[in-house]
């Protein structure tokens, strides 16, 4: 009698592409979630969404240095912005125009109301 295989279970995310770099928690969430839902595979959209995944790993260490510091430091000349503030601005930006470039935060639209008839039809086949 023929011997049965044993069955496992694979992480659907363990099947993709794996990450060109590492990446840290949040990195690589936005990784393994992009990856599931369009399976980026062109060399030049690998590389804008790990540049994407490294750019939000940065601004959540520049969040935690804001949450352990403060939003507002004191130093010799007087209380000032936390320079990360600044930082994190910067990092938004920059993860929103990559995720633009890869197509991603754009979502298709939809005309509203009735479709537009062509001029001079007037909806008789006779």
């Amino acid at each position: 009698m023929p011997r049965k295989t044993a069955l496992s279970i694979v992480d659907p995310a363990a099947t993709g592409i794996a990450p060109l770099r590492n990446l840290g928690q949040h990195g690589r969430s936005l990784w393994d979630a992009v990856q599931a839902e369009f399976a980026i595979q062109d060399r030049c959209g690998i590389e804008l969404l790990m540049q994407a995944c490294e750019e939000l790993d940065m601004i959540e260490g520049l969040t935690a240095d804001i949450e352990r510091d403060g939003r507002v430091v004191r130093t010799r000349a007087g209380p000032k912005a936390h320079s990360a503030l600044r930082e994190i601005r910067q990092g938004r930006a920059v993860l929103a125009k990559l995720l633009k470039e890869l197509g991603l935060s754009t979502e298709s639209l939809k005309s509203m109301g009735r479709p537009v008839q062509p001029i001079g039809w007037t909806g008789d086949d006779d």
